[in-house]
């Protein structure tokens, strides 16, 4: 099969949160800018040690597990809802429409986590994810044209690519 000659674009994409219950619960992101995001991606995860032997490099070593980031943003349209999953209620707060949510570590994790997969549809059939599982997540509010939310998460967890 040969690589696609479609160059992606911010149109392809689509972000779909879950939370760690046997039917996860999920909420797929709307009204976004397509800037989905992830950054500090090795081969093995880990930290590279190097060691010197009076000032020339003698060996490296893999080290301390690293762990990738991801961030987005999306216009704001609701902070909180009774019924409905927002994107505040289902990633930090967990409370409202996602007060049932479960960490994707288990029901008696410390850290609320959540599983993130991003899709970008293949103009003409086929698709591509990026799954992030266990992504502990921060938002931030700001007001503008448009107001938005600024999301940023750890993962930590596996990234799994198709």
């Amino acid at each position: 099969m040969a690589i696609s000659s479609v160059v992606k674009n911010f149109r392809d994409g689509t972000l779909l949160i879950e939370d760690g219950t046997g039917t996860p619960l999920n909420v797929t992101v709307q009204y976004e800018a397509g800037d989905f995001s992830i950054s500090g991606l090795t081969a093995d995860q880990k930290d590279l040690a190097t060691y010197m032997d009076r000032g020339d490099l003698c060996s490296i070593r893999a080290t301390t597990v690293t762990f990738p980031s991801v961030s987005f943003s999306a216009h704001l349209t609701d902070i909180s809802d009774g019924t409905e999953e927002t994107l505040p209620d289902f990633l930090v707060n967990k409370t409202n429409g996602a007060s049932t949510c479960v960490s994707t570590l288990g029901a008696a994790a410390d850290v609320y986590t959540v599983k993130m997969t991003w899709t970008i549809a293949e103009p003409g059939g086929g698709t591509h994810t990026v799954v992030c599982d266990d992504c502990r997540a921060t938002l931030d509010m700001s007001e503008g044209d448009p107001s938005a939310f600024s999301i940023s998460a750890q993962v930590l967890g596996s990234v799994t690519m198709t």
